[in-house]
């Protein structure tokens, strides 16, 4: 039987997608382009001045449109050699095989890139992270990247509108032994926070809490999240970069999803460095992530 909830759910997840029906236009040399998604942009410049083979080689590939690519960086081969040198070496099995699993659903590029991935392991073993809350969730590579950082006694809540994309990673995830670690919520997120806020436990909990869902209910999420972290915790925001688009011109053709989601982006970056309850760093790995340490 359908459920109000899961109707409700199934109605937001359908506007999501809409947003995706404007396919962006083929970028001419030295315009930015973005490839279509329904989660972060990822930003495209086409270039002249590297003409050496590897970079050749990365245009007729379409780096920028493979798996996760959310980087900012211009130039494709940097990018490879980023993962070829630092991060492929170091990605575990299971990391591995749930990224090629990602890369045959359609909405591969809603996934967390693995150098973020590699980033967001090391930041959770220098905070000594042990509990912590992830926001979006998609097929589960940073979910997994989390769990496999966090110590045996670490845990995660996991909230996703879709538990169909995220029964895709599932399976990896319990091979990895790390399904103790995870308590996945189906459903609507500011609900959910909003019942969390009425549970003394959660109150001032969390390590850290990755947020990588809807971008026009950051600043919303935000104000819920500070009394949810712990002082000393770290929120971090993904996408805060936007495909680029925050610095480009009005007349550059991005697709539909990144023109709309554009303003809140715009907003929650305004927001957080006027917040003098974090302390913040916005750092350009992938489409951007900021961190905020919550000081008071």
């Amino acid at each position: 039987m359908c459920t109000l909830t899961s109707l409700t759910n199934l109605v937001a997840w359908i506007s999501r997608v809409q947003l995706l029906k404007d396919p962006p236009l083929a970028p001419k040399a030295g315009e930015t382009a973005a490839t279509t998604d329904c989660d972060p942009p990822k930003t495209v410049v086409v270039s002249h001045e590297n003409g050496n083979a590897a970079h050749e080689q990365d245009k007729k590939k379409g780096r920028h449109a493979a798996v996760g690519h959310k980087s900012v960086l211009q130039s494709d081969a940097l990018y490879q050699y980023i993962l070829e040198t630092s991060v492929y070496p170091r990605e575990s099995p299971y990391q591995k095989e749930l990224r090629e699993i990602t890369e045959k659903h359609p909405w591969n590029l809603m996934t967390t890139p693995p150098d973020e991935g590699q980033f967001l392991m090391l930041l959770l073993k220098l905070i000594n992270a042990k509990n912590t809350m992830e926001l979006g969730v998609y097929t589960g590579y940073s979910l997994l990247s989390t769990a496999l950082a966090l110590p045996d006694d670490g845990k995660i809540i996991a909230i996703d509108i879709n538990r169909q994309n995220y029964e895709l990673g599932a399976p990896v995830i319990e091979k990895a032994g790390l399904n103790h670690k995870i308590d996945f919520r189906e459903g609507l997120i500011l609900p959910q926070l909003d019942d969390m806020l009425l549970e003394e436990k959660y109150i001032d909990f969390f390590d850290f809490i990755f947020v990588d869902a809807d971008k026009d209910n950051y600043v919303n999420y935000h104000e819920r999240l500070l009394k949810l972290v712990k002082v000393g915790g770290v929120i971090g925001y993904d996408n805060t970069l936007w495909n680029g688009s925050l610095v480009a011109p009005e007349d550059v053709p991005y697709p539909k999803y990144v023109r709309h989601y554009r303003p809140f982006v715009l907003e929650l970056n305004q927001v957080l460095a006027a917040d003098d309850r974090i302390e913040i760093s916005q750092i350009p790995v992938g489409d951007g992530i900021t961190l905020c340490r919550r000081i008071k």
